[in-house]
């Protein structure tokens, strides 16, 4: 592995705007696939709903069943001045938040911020990384939220959706995400039927994404990254599925990166179901389970790029990426999928 593959500049390109898809395709499953076969290098063009003619009987699809919440809130200080907060994560209890705040210079520890419906929040701490901790004082908080929040899209869309629900996966359970498992949201409830009868298995585990998701990488040398820390939990009923797929020689296939992350991690750590992870996967890395995966086309210098690049190699994933925008494939989380096999 060359030294250059830690080079940021390595996982740069450069991608027209109108590249950047602004909402999702209906139905979910006409999107396009890219097709790419580590073993071949080759690369195919399909449409989503076609990987049924990628996947065998046993196969063993991991899906993330996170919830994007309605994080981003509208508010104002005491003074009248307005404030929006982005909520990134409970820090120890319902009431209590990790946020970002805007103006983040305005607003300082003590301030009392207040919102709709008569919520009120007290700003407790300014964190190094220029977040808040914000504590609400209503302890029914998280359930007025659907009514005053609004679900945060990425800041590259820049078109607000007229159906929040098309930034959710058809399997979205769990309330906890600030960003979508994108990967997912190709997966029409229809499909999901179809893959089932044809004989795919699928199991479900929890990872709620995380803002760092989207945030660029600084470092030259993409060792010196930090990454962000993501809360995951894997049912034990999970773990048994993947034993016995990898025993009867059946693929485990992760949908998003948000899987592969999830699985590597108990694969280094199987007694640790449940918390969080900071694993970080950049070229060289050993996957220990996943087989294949399905993703999104990812921006680029990011750690999601890395992630890929480490599990079908540099040079094919940025030629791709370069095949990609000549054939005009829409990019991020509204956009186009790939199934690396």
């Amino acid at each position: 592995m060359s030294e250059q593959s830690f080079d940021l500049e390595q996982y740069d390109y450069e991608l027209p705007e109108d590249l950047i898809a602004q909402e999702p395709l209906e139905p979910r499953d006409s999107c396009k696939l890219m097709v790419l076969n580590r073993k071949t290098k080759s690369i195919e063009h399909k449409v989503f709903r076609d990987i049924k003619n990628y996947l065998r009987p046993g196969d063993l699809l991991v899906l993330n069943n996170t919830r994007v919440i309605p994080a981003r809130l509208y508010g104002k200080k005491e003074t009248g001045a307005k404030v929006e907060v982005l909520l990134l994560e409970k820090n120890g209890n319902d009431k209590t938040w990790k946020a970002l705040v805007k103006p983040g210079g305005k607003i300082k520890k003590g301030n009392k911020l207040i919102f709709e419906d008569n919520l009120t929040c007290t700003v407790e701490e300014h964190l190094e990384d220029g977040s808040r901790i914000l504590k609400f004082d209503d302890p029914n908080f998280f359930s007025k939220l659907p009514r005053i929040g609004e679900v945060p899209l990425p800041p590259y869309i820049k078109k607000q959706i007229d159906d929040p629900e098309k930034y959710q996966t058809t399997y979205a359970k769990y309330d906890g995400a600030v960003a979508a498992p994108t990967a997912g949201l190709h997966f029409t409830k229809e499909l999901i039927e179809e893959l089932t009868d044809y004989g795919v298995r699928f199991a479900e585990i929890t990872l709620h994404v995380g803002l760092g998701t989207f945030r660029p990488v600084k470092e030259a040398d993409i060792r010196n990254h930090q990454i962000h820390e993501e809360y995951y939990t894997v049912p034990k009923s999970v773990l048994r599925d993947i034993v016995r797929a990898k025993a009867e020689g059946k693929r485990v296939i992760a949908t998003g990166t948000t899987v592969v992350r999830t699985l590597e991690s108990i694969a280094r750590n199987p007694d640790k179901l449940a918390g969080k992870t900071d694993l970080y996967i950049y070229p060289p890395f050993e996957f220990k389970i996943i087989d294949a995966m399905i993703t999104n086309f990812h921006l680029p210098k990011s750690s999601l790029l890395f992630l890929v690049s480490a599990f079908a190699g540099q040079d094919f994933i940025m030629n791709s990426y370069q095949i990609a925008k000549e054939k005009k494939y829409r990019f991020f989380s509204f956009g186009d999928a790939m199934f690396i096999i």
